[in-house]
């Protein structure tokens, strides 16, 4: 059985490269028909932020990359770390017992003073082996002698195996050889009693039965630790595979919330509001991009099937997603790819999927239009030129409201006033006794009121437009005319005949 988890830490919101990781486990567990499992990670009380949680929750939920078993059902619970203090205390007592772990009393200010020295003498400490034995901890039979040890305030170190090789498996990289002298041992417990990642995963991987752990690259330097607890408990290790990083938009470091200012575009999928320094930071679904746009950009981070087929349905993605497609090397983030993903899946997006979309967004703006059939025929008409839902609407706002008409820009580019508003009468004349959707009756009228004042059927048309749309843009003429009620046209050319006088 394929069990899959993603397991996030409340520390700040959720970034497109955690969603990135969510979604090729989302993938990996509904190809293979297994479960997806959301675990938090949220033993880090120091950087813990509450409305964190939410914020993941809400951005898995937006992306449609919803959990079979998470913190509100399922059957290995609970799936909050925090939470699972009582299931991790015969694990620790465990490890002591066989000497896999020890208690160590350094401070962080012990720690920090202690890095500091070596530096001076050009040398990088590790506490491992080579070094614990003149520690304090309770290894050490000297110091154990001298000092009465209050093992409330201690942490719990893992041992390290003095200069042993160390051997990991990674689904992409195959086979990797670790010499242990080369690692700290790890703290699994610290101060305040709190379980760290290290083992808190082993233990909930082991006991949730998780069958592969699919990760970012970043992690791959705790591998051989975890290897090393599994192999303390006798357990089964799942399959590895830590998933390429995503660089920034020059290929050049990791994609980072740095990047995104500097490079002005952003990695959350959700806004967030940050709660210390209160600054709100818009995610992709505020910029208008559709969810779906955004998997299929994150699946090509790192995934390539073959093929010139680039646009892909989250359904489509599940059906030919598989692990040996994972790239070795890391991706480069694209904005103007984004954009373009994002326009094509706008495009095959149905009418009435839009409709409901357009609606909404109006909706927010406190604009009702309930003629769907109409709305239709102007989404049909204008979408090909629209990225974002959003354009629909700023490219025919005319067609859900009475434009404003500038006094400025009217005078430049309606030059005779008297000329205009005698055209304008006989336009709302003509409205008023004859059927404005008699598309051969209505050209007829323009061209013969065109000769009779002497002016350009293109002038006509432009005084007309700069009535109906207020400025010189928009869909093709007739065609907003019949859009518009009649009422609504005879009132906006009103406004016009007004603003000449």
């Amino acid at each position: 059985m394929i069990r899959v988890r993603f397991a996030p830490s409340p520390t700040g919101p959720l970034h497109i490269g955690n969603l990135r990781t969510a979604l090729f486990n989302y993938l990996f567990a509904k190809k293979n028909k297994g479960s997806f499992i959301l675990r938090f990670e949220d033993t880090d009380k120091e950087r813990f932020i509450k409305k964190s949680e939410k914020h993941i929750l809400n951005s898995l939920k937006w992306c449609g990359l919803i959990p079979d078993e998470g913190p509100d059902n399922g059957k290995y619970g609970p799936y909050r770390q925090s939470k699972r203090k009582h299931i991790y205390k015969k694990y620790i007592k465990y490890l002591l017992k066989n000497k896999y772990a020890y208690y160590a009393f350094e401070t962080k200010e012990d720690l920090k003073q202690i890095r500091n020295e070596y530096k001076e003498k050009g040398k990088l400490f590790i506490y491992n082996s080579l070094t614990r034995s003149k520690l304090k901890n309770s290894l050490n039979e000297f110091y154990f002698k001298q000092v009465k040890i209050k093992k409330k305030k201690a942490t719990i170190r893992l041992k390290v195996p003095d200069s042993t090789t160390i051997k990991v498996k990674d689904i992409l990289r195959g086979n990797i050889y670790i010499n242990s002298n080369s690692l700290d041992d790890k703290v699994l417990v610290k101060s305040d009693g709190n379980v760290t990642y290290h083992l808190a995963n082993v233990i909930d991987d082991h006991l949730m039965k998780i069958s592969h752990v699919i990760k970012g690259e970043e992690w791959i330097s705790s591998f051989p630790i975890l290897q090393l607890l599994y192999n303390f408990f006798n357990w089964k290790m799942p399959n590895f595979l830590h998933l390429p990083l995503i660089l920034n938009s020059f290929g050049k470091g990791k994609l980072s919330k740095r990047n995104s200012n500097q490079f002005n575009f952003t990695i959350l999928p959700l806004k967030w509001k940050d709660p210390i320094k209160l600054t709100t930071i818009l995610g992709y679904r505020e910029l208008g991009y559709l969810p779906e746009a955004l998997l299929n950009m994150l699946a090509f981070f790192g995934w390539n099937p073959g093929g010139k087929k680039e646009i892909f349905s989250l359904k489509e993605l599940i059906s030919t997603f598989s692990l040996k497609d994972i790239n070795f090397t890391s991706a480069r983030f694209d904005k103007e790819k984004m954009k373009w993903i994002n326009h094509r899946h706008l495009q095959c997006k149905s009418v009435s999927d839009l409709t409901r979309l357009v609606k909404r967004s109006l909706k927010e703006k406190k604009i009702y239009f309930n003629n769907d059939q109409k709305l239709q025929k102007i989404i049909l008409r204008i979408r090909s030129q629209c990225t974002f839902v959003y354009q629909i609407i700023e490219k025919s706002i005319y067609f859900f409201k009475t434009p404003s008409l500038n006094q400025t820009y009217i005078s430049k580019v309606l030059l005779n006033k008297n000329i205009n508003k005698n055209i304008l009468f006989l336009i709302i004349e003509w409205l008023k006794n004859n059927d404005k959707n008699n598309l051969k009756l209505l050209k007829t009228f323009f061209y013969k009121l065109a000769i009779n004042k002497k002016i350009k059927i293109s002038y006509l048309f432009k005084i007309l437009r700069v009535s109906l749309v207020g400025k010189l843009v928009g869909l093709d003429l007739y065609f907003i005319i019949k859009i518009l009620k009649t009422n609504v046209l005879m009132k906006r050319i009103l406004n016009l005949i007004f603003l000449l006088n």
